[in-house]
């Protein structure tokens, strides 16, 4: 029989009817703790009451009347966002794909409409993860995430992670528009950008009148205990993606910017339907006023400081398990001896959900708000894993 759904993933035989909370109640009632979050999306828990409250108050107000029209919650968001970061303007999109799609093309029509548009070409790095548009793919360039979709999205330049003799070379280029990065890899195995390596780049960018565009998608909205990880360095970018955490489990993204680097993006240039709407506007400025909050954010690096404690415990009990704990704050990762597959199947028996990734990592995004007796579960339950392997 033909599947009524397209098979692009490879899904785990789990069918979760219900969550609570950093819990998820499987069909047969089983309740598994997840460290996954919907891959760093509910940042506050599954089923938030603050964020459903909002939710349904919007939802019987209004759903959606296109960006034809002024939108409130959308402006009330933008503003909020603003005010928080480096960003004069925002853009708001369904997803971090679509956030991908405008980054570049704002960086490339900034450059034409100052006169060079020869300038189009944008550096990405190995290992790097953008989405799987013909933009998110091209500027990720393995073959993994290529292969079989040509012809490819020109102008983009792939350097090896850590490579700075190839970076200073690439950026000198004339025909280069942006450096576009993430401040720490997901996808890519939890590899965080050395905050020495993205002042470098933003100094490589000013020297020579490129962007510097950060995807934030999966490390932002306070997943590495600042709202932002790229101000944990002390810089700031000149467009940046947000997406995931922003809505909350809601389908939000976002495209920060400068005034200036924004400034090709004028009436007509880009659009979306759903983009902005009423709904997801709503839930995303919950978020905010949730998430970006000193103290909020200061209780987020005290339970990373206490899951990290915990975790290098952890390796080091099963020493032929796990290799290594990697990443900042609540965006970590083990490095596993033995297949990363087979500690997540170990996982599901033992009921704890955590993400896969590259250079053998399992990913460990769990909600913001995790209490710390859910912590102290979760290393049970992994410990319990690790054993039967």
């Amino acid at each position: 029989m033909i599947p009524s759904l397209l098979p692009t993933y490879n899904r785990a035989p789990l069918t979760f009817v219900k969550g609570e909370g950093s819990w998820l109640i499987e069909a047969d009632g089983r309740r598994f703790l997840d460290l996954g979050a919907g891959i760093a999306v509910n940042a506050l828990g599954h089923a938030n009451p603050e964020l459903v409250k909002t939710l349904t108050e919007q939802a019987n107000a209004l759903w959606h009347t296109s960006n034809l029209y002024q939108i409130p919650a959308q402006q009330v968001l933008a503003d909020k966002l603003v005010e928080a970061t480096f960003a004069d303007t925002a853009f708001f999109t369904n997803s971090g794909t679509e956030a991908c799609e405008l980054a570049v093309k704002m960086t490339r029509k900034y450059h034409y409409e100052k006169g060079q548009p020869e300038r189009v070409k944008i550096i990405a790095f190995e290992g790097s993860f953008h989405g799987r548009s013909s933009a998110g793919i091209a500027a990720a360039g393995s073959e993994k995430m290529t292969k079989g979709f040509g012809p490819l999205l020109p102008g983009f330049v792939h350097l090896a992670w850590g490579d700075h003799d190839a970076l200073n070379a690439a950026a000198a280029q004339p025909d280069v528009a942006a450096i576009l990065i993430e401040p720490v890899q997901g996808e890519g195995g939890i590899r965080p950008l050395p905050d020495q390596c993205l002042k470098g780049l933003r100094d490589l960018c000013d020297t020579n009148g490129i962007h510097l565009i950060l995807d934030e998608v999966q490390c932002g909205m306070g997943r590495t205990g600042k709202l932002f990880a790229h101000e944990w360095a002390g810089v700031t970018p000149d467009i940046m993606m947000v997406a995931k955490g922003i809505g909350g489990g809601f389908p939000l993204g976002a495209v920060l910017a400068t005034e200036d680097a924004a400034s090709g993006m004028t009436a007509g240039s880009h659009g979306s339907t759903y983009g902005g709407n009423p709904l997801a506007c709503a839930v995303g400025g919950r978020v905010m006023d949730l998430v970006a909050n000193d103290a909020f954010l200061a209780d987020v690096n005290r339970k990373a400081g206490l899951f990290r404690q915990r975790l290098e415990a952890l390796v080091a009990s099963h020493p032929d398990v796990f290799d290594s704990v990697t990443g900042v704050g609540l965006m970590l990762g083990i490095k596993c001896k033995v297949p990363n597959t087979d500690m997540i199947k170990a996982g599901y028996a033992a009921e704890v959900l955590t993400v896969p990734a590259a250079n053998n990592v399992i990913r460990l995004l769990p909600a913001l708000n995790i209490p710390d007796a859910d912590i102290n579960e979760a290393i049970a339950r992994l410990d319990k894993a690790a054993s039967t392997l």
